[in-house]
């Protein structure tokens, strides 16, 4: 199979109609196969991401800067531990639910977990191997094929998850296609039976247009503005730690990294207090420079523009640098950076920053926050500090996101006994362990009649 980070659609059009023929023909087969076979294969796949640990580690590297640590923990440790998750619960989800009949007690009723088919994941630039490895998991786990393509401003990840996915799997099974835009949008023509995305929420909608002229159903993990309402009596110098090392996190690109903050006027001065001096202890030597090795570069030049127009027009209409401020252009690297003095006319809230920038702006009550959240697209995540439950209630109440930590952040994502996924602008379906699994699953109804 052709697999070159330059492909076009028309270098790899015979490959993908061949691969999508085999896997037609062969997804009955794979939709049959027991808990006992589909753990078999994860178990495989779990090895090989095992065995190219360090080829991952550098493939990414390459591709994005982001400190080894972090790599480890998202693109390895996390995939190994979800297809294990998989494993080990697999016998559980795959048994059918049992219906007591309304209609005659003495008749059968259940609910069966089977396959959804042939199945398309396209995955993005921020964690392009771990949130394209943890849905393969769920796909396999559920008994489908799927068709795989990341994308190409990573074509070293692209190609390391070439070589996994082809030790892993036969391809009648799963297949990875390098390549540009044009080969994504190629498979988008095909008749897939479900669809899975991850990306923007201006992607998305090409995604569900194109599934739409199947039929497809599609899990759409998108992103969103994800707001940090900051109540009365919440620990400021928490909420300052919790947002350095977020944005310091993968260089704030991370779709539920929080994107502003709405806070009282009287408590801005804490913030930007505490903010700093945790970004300058984990960050900065003691002469003042910055460890480049210790935040992720902006993935391309494209993006570090976006994000300098964002900045300089905040600038531009008011906004004040409180602590950072650099972009170094040389590099792709933007120190953490918080900004106060933000309007809602500026740039920087109107769209999903996914940099190492966090605006602050006023607000004077939490009604205030709650109403200016209300008046907005719904945000993949939303943060709330308060010690007050009954306010908190009223924030979850008013509101609605993809999901929501209290005091804290992406404690939501992490916990892989909740869904995780957006809603309505932000996505749409939800994954991560036995939501995975569903995710990929039809739930067919039987009713079998016993005489």
């Amino acid at each position: 199979m052709a697999n070159a980070s330059q492909n076009t659609a028309q270098d790899v059009a015979p490959d993908i109609d061949r691969v999508f023929a085999l896997q037609r023909q062969h997804q009955w087969q794979m939709k049959a196969t027991s808990a006992a076979q589909r753990k078999a294969m994860l178990k495989k796949l779990k090895e090989v991401v095992e065995a190219h640990a360090d080829d991952i580690v550098a493939a990414v590297r390459r591709d994005t800067r982001k400190p080894e640590g972090e790599i480890r923990i998202t693109e390895v440790m996390n995939v190994t531990a979800n297809i294990q998750r998989n494993i080990d619960n697999l016998d559980e989800w795959m048994k059918p639910t049992e219906v007591t009949p309304s209609l005659n007690p003495n008749d059968a009723a259940q609910i069966v977990y089977e396959a959804r088919g042939v199945c398309l994941i396209l995955g993005p630039w921020n964690f392009p191997l771990g949130l394209v490895l943890g849905p393969v998991a769920a796909a396999i786990a559920a008994g489908n094929c799927c068709m795989i393509k990341l994308t190409d401003l990573c074509p070293a990840t692209a190609s390391i998850a070439t070589t996994i996915i082809s030790e892993a799997f036969d391809e009648q099974v799963a297949a990875v296609f390098e390549g540009d835009v044009s080969v994504a949008t190629a498979l988008l023509q095909k008749p897939f039976n479900h669809i899975f995305f991850t990306g923007s929420t201006r992607v998305g909608k090409l995604v569900m247009a194109a599934a739409a002229e199947n039929l497809a159903t599609v899990t759409l993990e998108l992103g969103g503005k994800s707001p940090v309402i900051v109540d009365e009596g919440a620990d400021i110098q928490k909420i300052a730690a919790d947002l350095a090392n977020a944005k310091q996190f993968n260089g704030g690109q991370a779709c539920i990294c929080p994107d502003y903050v709405l806070i009282k006027d009287e408590h801005k001065a804490e913030l930007v207090e505490g903010f700093e001096k945790c970004v300058r202890e984990s960050l900065y030597t003691d002469e003042g420079h910055i460890n480049k090795e210790g935040i992720a570069q902006i993935v391309n030049a494209q993006n570090f523009a976006r994000v300098k127009e964002l900045f300089d027009d905040a600038l531009a209409k008011g906004a004040k640098v409180a602590v950072g401020g650099e972009l170094e252009e040389n590099d792709l690297t933007v120190h953490p950076t918080l900004l106060t003095d933000v309007t809602a006319d500026m740039k920087i809230m109107q769209e999903e920053i996914f940099a190492p920038l966090i605006p602050v702006m006023s607000c004077e009550s939490l009604d205030d926050a709650i109403e200016y959240v209300e008046a907005h697209d719904k945000p993949l995540a939303l943060y709330i500090y308060s010690p007050d439950d009954a306010r908190i209630d009223n924030v979850l109440n008013r509101t609605s996101s993809g999901g929501v930590t209290v005091n804290g952040v992406f404690s939501h994502y992490l916990e892989n006994h909740l869904p995780f996924g957006g809603v309505n602008q932000s996505g749409m379906g939800s994954y991560h362990g036995y939501f995975g699994f569903k995710a990929f699953s039809h739930e067919r109804a039987v009713y079998r009649h016993m005489g």
